[in-house]
């Protein structure tokens, strides 16, 4: 696991610039560094020793004649089975890291070697011969990579902030990403909050040669359910490729521990993979927002070590700014704070953890995907009258009947844009001072919605939150906050192998009147117990609508929305007016709020504040 940097070589002084680019990312790879400079390119990279922990390991790698060479973040799961077969078409190995096997797989297969790959991973590699940058991003987006043209100069890296140190960076704030983000509460396209610097979207690879950058999808995920195996069936394959994986994501030379929460998915890991330390952090003694006990017990249960951190209010609002830093771009997620927290504990014990991610958005278990359930009856109801419903409904004060109206209203694609929709476009018209060109939430998801349409509507949202929801929110976290520690975060659900499963599992053994994720919790049934297997989904709570009622965080956030900075982009009047109507409990107007004050922070370190202290 490691940060990589780079750029395409324009510049009189690129090893002192990439050295300072590759400083910038220290935190993901405290462990050892190396560069390779030429007239043409230049690479760094920062090490965590996860496998291979020799000096051998170290990268820039080469293959045998120096002609083409890798920087690497990641791990490759079934790298021993390639590296074996790329020996035996003839390539000579001097290291035993699952990099190298990258650099021969590219010389063997060139882009084909990606469908042979099993793993997470975000990569670039310079061909020499052909003068060819190649790059990769994983098929879920669990490693990020990012990319900037500016000017003649093609940059790339683990992180954007990496970006800054390039003396041909220009840093502007992208407002069509602030727009769509009060709606996502994430950075939602493959745009970013910096202007002209991007993300390579999930399961996309690139090819920069002769000053053109050319983009492509590798894989994709297709829904094809088969309606022949019975329900017992689908559980034990459930069972014996979740066991595969969680083995295969145990491959390293240093200890591996897991997170645990109280619901099935990192419980399920925790039993599975068997290692020895779980790691659960909580607030205060309300068990609506304290898992710890649970998690306790549940360590004793499978005969494990729990350690454990109860996240005091200072400890969290203290060290937002800290997080947005490490974030790169604002991400409205309270959850997010609670993950540094949990990272954190972990990184004093092991330098490996498996987290239960991915697991609600490929077996089906968020509570919304009820919805079309939940809905059925009413759409009998002739669409004309259900549109008058909803209309009246919108003139109403917000309350739980009403907003059924409203959602009653309107076909899939216009209520559902993921597990977030925090501000509607008309509210985000409302509450903004600028103008920009962001498009509509329904124009985001459109292209996915277009991709799955003979899908039914539990598997429509699947595959809306995979592309959005998992890669924007889910993941960004996960790496972000882990790698803010120096820790590898794995995440066995999200698994080739797994996927390919669950692509055929029946909506009805995902998703019923009885649970989410049907059949994925009886199989976690065959290592935990009922309670644990059962347990409704929860989520990760924190308690931040309490919080914000509170004189000192409320006075805090007041500060904020009243600052130069909100005023340059928002109606002020509109946030006050949001945190008066919050305070006093007529409405839960957190989760917006939080969105707002969370970019507010984020501008604050990245365009107000002196980048040059070091944040790490």
């Amino acid at each position: 696991m490691c940060g990589i940097v780079g750029f395409t070589n324009h510049i009189g002084s690129a090893e002192k610039v990439i050295r300072k680019m590759m400083e910038r990312i220290v935190h993901r790879g405290p462990d050892s560094d190396g560069c390779y400079v030429d007239d043409k390119i230049a690479m760094g990279f920062r090490r965590l020793s996860i496998i291979d922990l020799s000096d051998k390991g170290s990268q820039p790698i080469f293959n045998e004649d120096r002609s083409v060479v890798i920087t690497f973040n990641g791990e490759i799961y079934n790298y021993r089975e390639l590296r074996e077969e790329l020996i035996s078409q003839g390539h000579s190995f001097y290291t035993e890291t699952d990099t190298e096997v990258l650099v021969h797989g590219y010389e063997q297969w060139g882009k084909g070697m990606l469908d042979r790959l099993r793993g997470m991973f975000g990569f670039v590699i310079y061909d020499k011969k052909n003068d060819t940058v190649f790059g990769a991003r994983d098929f879920f987006g669990i490693k990020p990579l990012y990319y900037a043209k500016m000017g003649e100069t093609l940059m790339w890296g683990s992180e954007i902030k990496s970006f800054l140190d390039h003396p041909d960076f220009r840093k502007e704030l992208n407002t069509d990403a602030l727009e769509n983000y009060l709606s996502f509460q994430y950075s939602v396209t493959d745009e970013t909050f910096f202007k002209n610097v991007f993300k390579l979207p999930a399961a996309h690879c690139f090819t920069y040669k002769n000053g053109e950058l050319k983009v492509e999808r590798y894989w994709e995920i297709k829904f094809t359910p088969d309606e022949g195996p019975d329900l017992e069936q689908w559980v034990d394959r459930i069972s014996e490729t979740f066991k595969n994986s969680v083995q295969a994501h145990k491959i390293a030379d240093v200890e591996v521990g897991s997170f645990l929460s109280s619901g099935v998915d990192s419980s399920y890991v925790a039993a599975v993979a068997n290692v020895d330390k779980t790691f659960t952090v909580g607030f205060g003694e309300d068990e609506k927002y304290n898992e710890i006990g649970y998690a306790k017990e549940f360590s004793k249960y499978i005969g494990k070590e729990n350690n454990s951190h109860i996240i005091t209010p200072e400890e969290y609002w203290d060290n937002f700014a800290k997080i947005q830093y490490h974030m790169d771009e604002p991400l409205a997620d309270p959850a997010a704070v609670a993950l540094f927290f949990v990272c954190r504990l972990a990184a004093e014990k092991v330098k490996v953890v498996l987290s239960g991610e991915g697991a609600d958005e490929i077996f089906g278990g968020y509570n919304i995907y009820h919805n079309p359930a939940d809905m059925a009856g009413y759409n009998k109801i002739p669409r004309p009258i259900r549109r008058g419903l909803g209309a009246i409904a919108q003139k109403l004060p917000k309350k739980h009947g009403v907003n059924f109206l409203i959602r009653g209203s309107q076909d899939l694609q216009e209520r559902f844009i993921g597990n977030a929709y925090i501000f509607t476009e008309k509210e985000r018209k409302k509450l903004l001072k600028i103008k920009t060109s962001a498009p509509a939430p329904s124009a985001v998801t459109k292209p996915f919605y277009d991709k799955c349409r003979q899908n039914d509507e539990v598997t429509q949202m699947q595959y809306l939150d995979l592309h959005l929801w998992m890669t924007g929110d889910i993941l960004l976290k996960a790496d972000k906050m882990s790698m803010a520690h120096s820790l590898e975060l794995r995440v066995p659900f999200l698994d080739k192998e797994v996927m390919a499963l669950a692509e055929q599992i029946p909506t009805k053994h995902r998703v019923n009147k009885e649970n989410t994720k049907y059949a994925m919790r009886i199989a976690a049934l065959k290592a935990c117990p009922p309670q644990t297997a059962n347990k409704k989904k929860l989520g990760f709570p924190v308690p931040i609508r309490v919080w914000l009622k509170e004189d000192k965080y409320y006075e805090y956030v007041k500060g904020v929305f009243t600052s130069e900075e909100a005023m340059k982009f928002f109606d002020t009047y509109e946030l006050l007016k949001l945190l008066e109507v919050h305070r006093s409990g007529k409405y839960d107007y957190s989760r917006k709020i939080w969105t707002v004050f969370t970019f507010l922070v984020w501008y604050g370190v990245y365009f107000t504040s002196e980048l040059g202290e070091k944040r790490n």
